[in-house]
């Protein structure tokens, strides 16, 4: 039985569930536009409704909410806001038999991101802060940079150049970030437009697994701001963190 007084527990479940009704989806013989538009909708709708059946005094930020599907309660207001993307990486779910798409589910609590959960549902993982994933020793003979499929950022390009690294592509932010837990990569860093919910969750994954978090230049990855664009990040093991700081700082994004 899922303890529902557990957030962690919560985030897990919820993300798992809504992994499982896109593996159904998936199984309809859509595709394209349709396949991205039925995945996005389902996935937003079952989670407004657990969030809203077990926690009915918080308020939900989502990728489809923010674009008018409103949460009941304002965000600003209360001490409580889910931070959700029931769809991460739309492209790549529409492309069987890809599995680099995820599902996210993160709490904020009064200032600090306290669970979360990435269901990897093609993979059939939920990685979530309630059993925090232990990161295994590298196995890559080099640092392995896991950077967008479609939009690889020039400068993670140059800093792997810098470090004698290599890059790994892979399609939705949650599947890289996770991909550095799953010693797949070493590091995911990015720049040049993101949104909270799309590294809500798997900043809570990565902090509890004890990866660095940050944004490029350093500074605290913040959520549930009036902006909701978070554009920027690094999620890396612990020792390549200050290599990847000091290349920012010497080099820029641009």
């Amino acid at each position: 039985m899922t303890d529902f007084d557990n957030d962690h527990q919560l985030a897990a479940w919820t993300a798992t569930a809504a992994g499982e009704l896109l593996l159904d989806v998936r199984r309809r013989g859509l595709v394209g536009r349709e396949l991205k538009d039925a995945g996005d909708l389902a996935a937003h709708e079952l989670l407004m409704k657990l969030l809203t059946e077990h926690r009915p005094d918080d308020a939900v930020l989502s990728e489809e909410a923010h674009r008018g599907t409103a949460s009941s309660h304002d965000r600003h207001t209360t001490d409580r806001v889910w931070i959700i993307d029931p769809l991460d990486g739309t492209r790549e779910f529409s492309e069987p038999p890809r599995d680099d798409w995820a599902v996210h589910v993160a709490l904020w609590e009064r200032g600090e991101l306290t669970a979360g959960a990435v269901a990897l549902p093609a993979v059939g993982v939920t990685l979530d802060t309630g059993r925090p994933p232990v990161v295994p020793p590298s196995t890559g003979g080099r640092p392995r940079l896991v950077v967008s499929r479609t939009r690889p950022p020039e400068f993670v390009k140059a800093l792997a150049e810098e470090i004698d690294g290599e890059l790994v592509p892979m399609g939705s932010a949650g599947a890289k970030a996770m991909s550095v837990i799953r010693d797949l990569s070493d590091a995911y860093v990015h720049a040049g437009g993101q949104y909270e919910w799309d590294s809500a969750a798997p900043v809570a994954v990565a902090r509890a697994a004890g990866l660095f978090t940050s944004r490029v230049d350093g500074s605290p990855l913040i959520y549930n701001q009036d902006d909701v664009s978070l554009p920027d990040l690094v999620i890396c093991r612990p020792e390549l963190s200050e290599v990847i700081l000091d290349f920012v700082r010497e080099h820029g994004i641009d």
